[in-house]
């Protein structure tokens, strides 16, 4: 445990133990709230994730310590909460740790985060005098989430679709890295006559609320922010009404198909690298293929596939401490997840859908994932699949193996991802709309 009452000689020692691979050091000094859903092989796995995309670390900078935000303080109950970032740069990047620490010098919350960035440029293919942008709140009450709404210019009524980023906290634009793979998608289509809206996850906006939520689930997650989208686009004067489609990346296209359910009025589904096989599978999957460009994450594994035998367990409960499960997700988010099929509840929808996926995606598959859409979806006419061979999990274009050290590169979508989406909602009138358009020529 660390003997020390400094929070930002704490943080500092935090991260050199991290470092040193001391996360049993570090899980002494948790509170035991924090100490309930995560433990130190959680932190292990996130560490080490993080430093095969980064590489090694080459310096860590001075702590920056400051007032918890009155969120922290409310969710965790203690009035004097320290906020401490500690800034840490590797071969590839770097990354921040955030930590909250307490008056007696325990870790309330400890996250790792990339670091804040401004190196994004607009993609070649965006039209930004084509559209203008609205910041928007998504939802009501506590929950509610900041988003942006890109509408383009000129008399509509346009088609729309609502973003749905992947697993993680993400900001409205999915930022990784240098990159905004969700403003590219959403500056690409506003350019091109489709209003899109797109925002903050409530895993961004609310960390501490969620974390202190043990019955939170995938739906919670991403549902009521998503049918609250829809209405939010389905209202607007500038909307077609009758076309509001979700387009999902990766954990937001496995959902997506229960948006829809849960939203008839949704028009269709894009589902982008959406995975559908079990998600605590495909993470022992990943962390192998990483640990295969570093053997030094071999624990990683270990400690991955022994978290993800506990979600296939029949003993598996709400009660099962997220210390034990992968991602520190808790006992409920994992039943929810392991009692969902995504294949089955899309097939169930009478609803159009593009399913696109990335031929060099090593953490969603075409082998993996895109057979299970295939098998489920492939003979219904209304749905069309398309393998874009040359992009990666972000449908960043390139050539060679992908791999994590991609996405720290600046980077943009796939032009022809863009045009895909584009030109399979151009033409999805409503039938009364096309027979009325057929009569007015």
């Amino acid at each position: 445990m660390i003997r020390e009452t400094d929070p930002a000689a704490i943080a500092t020692a935090v991260v050199e133990m991290a470092r040193s691979g001391r996360f049993a050091d570090i899980e002494l000094s948790f509170a035991p709230a924090l100490r309930a859903v995560a433990s130190a092989e959680t932190l292990q796995v996130g560490w080490e994730s993080q430093l095969s995309r980064l590489g090694a670390i080459g310096e860590v900078g001075a702590p920056i310590s400051e007032p918890a935000p009155e969120s922290w303080v409310t969710v965790i109950g203690k009035a004097d909460l320290v906020k401490v970032s500690v800034p840490v740069t590797c071969e590839r990047g770097g990354l921040t740790v955030v930590m909250a620490v307490d008056e007696v010098g325990l870790l309330q919350d400890l996250q790792l985060k990339p670091p804040l960035t401004e190196s994004w440029t607009p993609p070649p293919y965006a039209r930004r005098s084509r559209f203008d942008e609205h910041e928007v709140t998504v939802g009501s009450g506590t929950p509610a989430v900041p988003g942006t709404l890109s509408l383009p210019r000129g008399r509509g009524p346009w088609p729309a679709v609502v973003l749905l980023s992947g697993g993680g906290p993400f900001d409205r634009d999915a930022t990784t890295g240098p990159n905004k793979p969700l403003k590219d998608l959403a500056w690409g289509l506003a350019g091109r006559g489709v209003a899109v809206l797109r925002f903050d996850k409530v895993t961004h906006t609310h960390a501490a609320q969620v974390a202190a939520d043990p019955g939170f689930t995938m739906s919670d997650e991403y549902v009521p922010h998503a049918v609250a989208a829809v209405h939010l686009l389905q209202s607007h004067p500038a909307v077609d009404a009758a076309r509001v489609f979700v387009a999902g990346h990766s954990m937001g296209g496995k959902v997506a198909p229960r948006v829809a359910a849960a939203e008839p009025s949704v028009a269709g589904l894009v589902l982008l690298a959406a995975d559908t096989q079990p998600m605590h599978r495909a993470a022992v999957r990943v962390v192998r293929h990483l640990a295969s460009l570093d053997p030094g994450a071999q624990a990683a594994v270990e400690a991955i596939t022994r978290q993800a035998a506990r979600v296939d367990s029949p003993h598996l409960s709400a009660e099962t401490p997220a210390a034990e499960l992968p991602f520190g997700y808790s006992g409920a988010y994992w039943l929810d997840l392991r009692d969902y099929d995504p294949v089955a509840t899309a097939a169930a929808l009478d609803k159009p859908m593009l399913i696109l996926q990335g031929g060099r995606d090593y953490q969603v598959t075409v082998a993996d994932d895109l057979a299970g859409w295939q098998a489920g979806l492939g003979h219904r006419e209304d749905v069309t699949i398309r393998v874009h061979v040359a992009d990666d999990h972000l449908f960043f274009p390139g050539s060679g193996p992908s791999t994590p050290a991609d996405y720290d590169r600046p980077q943009h979508v796939d032009a022809a991802v863009v045009a895909d989406i584009a030109d399979w909602l151009a033409p999805r009138r409503p039938a009364l709309a096309r027979l009325l358009s057929t009569f007015r020529r």
